[in-house]
């Protein structure tokens, strides 16, 4: 029960991984049918004329008889070269050694950019790195790194690589840095003012220096993060062809799994075999092939849920199917769950970091379950907080020019019938990665 419940929770990924996993573990498993796995019989056969000519010419630079060692070498030399992006502490070590510089310096200029966490900014306090009389060489490290490119790393925080990327600038105003170190908050509302009369200097100067610190780089270290992106491959499908929903869940990626040939056999003559050690030999054998056969089963349920909850959806997100995320409905994980005769916390655990293809784009298929957002007008139902949501990026949109504020977005979504306060339309513009009107 367990190993089943454990599997419904994996997505596809780390399912496959399972299987690897319990392939190794357990000799009475087997892969029947790899589907990932192309025949060589299926590719095309060499040209067997062009290679010999080739072969029999003057130019040795050709043999397809070549150290075939060397070869792949070289290929994943120049695959890792062209895939493996510099990361930060290698473009800041480069530049450091094209320095004039002792060997000393050298070292603890290492030492400060492998202290650099993605940002460019100190993991540790330099001065924990370096012995007391080494101080000084470093604080001197540290002022030349910091004008390395990207500018501003090796600095403490946001606050301080700013002011190092302003002192860069030609002819920067004295004013700015009173401005990063007090008014940036202020700067982000919009206050000019305010900020103009506090530090005494004209409106103008203000405006000045919030154009050149539009052009610098409070985390500089971050244009060489080596994150890598994220793929996802979807567990279901859903297509709709000549108004009908066709649902497939993804089993391409999965091998077809059944019972070693050899195990079953030695399994189904042991039963009358009474030879010394025999028992100890059966138990193992019995063993093995009841944990293969609860495996291939825990897959096979976790397919069939997966199937009735991908059919639950379609069948209560009919609308969503048709016309797209602004036709979405409230959905709860109790609807589902009586739905499919199971608990709700199998269908919760089975939604998780799951995806699902549809015409209008790939969803996680939590995305599906919302909640209800009342309507205003008479008979007019409910909304799913993804379908506001959806229609909130269609007004702004279409009003891209009008920069509406929030309690304007909530005006105009009440005309529509939807009645939400201010503050959350506040934040489902920021679950939309969508700016304050002011930033936009």
């Amino acid at each position: 029960m367990l190993q089943s419940i454990q599997i419904m929770a994996l997505p596809l990924q780390d399912l496959k991984a399972r299987i690897d996993q319990e392939l190794d573990e357990n000799p009475a498993l087997e892969v029947l049918e790899d589907r990932e796995t192309i025949s060589l019989d299926s590719m095309p056969e060499k040209n067997s004329e062009v290679e010999s000519y080739f072969e029999n010419s003057s130019d040795p630079g050709f043999s397809s008889s070549y150290d075939q060692a060397a070869a792949d070498s070289k290929q994943s030399f120049m695959e890792n070269a062209l895939s493996k992006p510099e990361s930060l502490r290698e473009h800041l070590i480069w530049q450091l050694r094209l320095q004039p510089i002792p060997e000393e310096f050298f070292q603890i200029g290492e030492l400060l950019i492998r202290n650099l966490d993605e940002n460019g900014f100190h993991l540790e306090d330099p001065e924990l790195l370096v012995s007391q009389d080494q101080h000084p060489a470093m604080k001197e490290m540290i002022s030349i790194i910091q004008r390395f490119d990207p500018p501003g790393c090796c600095s403490a925080d946001y606050i301080e690589s700013l002011k190092i990327q302003a002192s860069l600038v030609v002819d920067v105003p004295e004013a700015i840095y009173p401005l990063i170190e007090k008014h940036l908050q202020a700067l982000d509302r919009g206050k000019y003012r305010d900020i103009a009369r506090a530090e005494k200097i004209p409106e103008e100067e203000v405006l000045h220096c919030l154009e050149i610190l539009k052009s610098l780089t409070p985390f500089p270290g971050r244009e060489y993060s080596s994150a890598e992106p994220t793929y996802v491959i979807p567990d279901v499908a859903v297509t709709r062809e000549n108004g009908e929903f066709r649902i497939m869940v993804n089993e391409e990626e999965i091998p077809v799994l059944g019972l070693n040939s050899f195990f079953d056999q030695v399994f189904q003559e042991s039963g009358n075999n009474d030879q010394p050690g025999h028992a100890e030999a059966k138990s193992f054998v019995t063993s093995k092939i009841r944990d293969a056969r609860w495996f291939i089963n825990s897959i096979q349920q976790r397919h069939d849920t997966l199937k009735k909850v991908a059919l639950a959806i379609v069948e209560y997100q009919r609308d969503f199917f048709i016309h797209g995320p602004k036709s979405i409905v409230p959905l709860t994980l109790k609807n589902v769950a009586e739905d499919i005769g199971v608990h709700e916390a199998t269908v919760s655990r089975l939604t998780r970091g799951k995806y699902m293809q549809t015409d209008f784009g790939i969803f996680e298929l939590k995305y599906f379950f919302t909640n209800a957002v009342t309507g205003t007008r008479k008979g007019g139902g409910s909304y799913g907080k993804e379908a506001v949501k959806a229609i909130m990026k269609e007004i702004l949109e279409a009003e891209a020019d009008r920069h509406l504020s929030d309690q304007k977005i909530s005006d105009l979504l009440e005309k529509r019938g939807i009645k939400i306060a201010r503050r959350t339309v506040a934040k489902y513009r920021k679950e939309l990665d969508i700016s304050s009107s002011y930033n936009r």
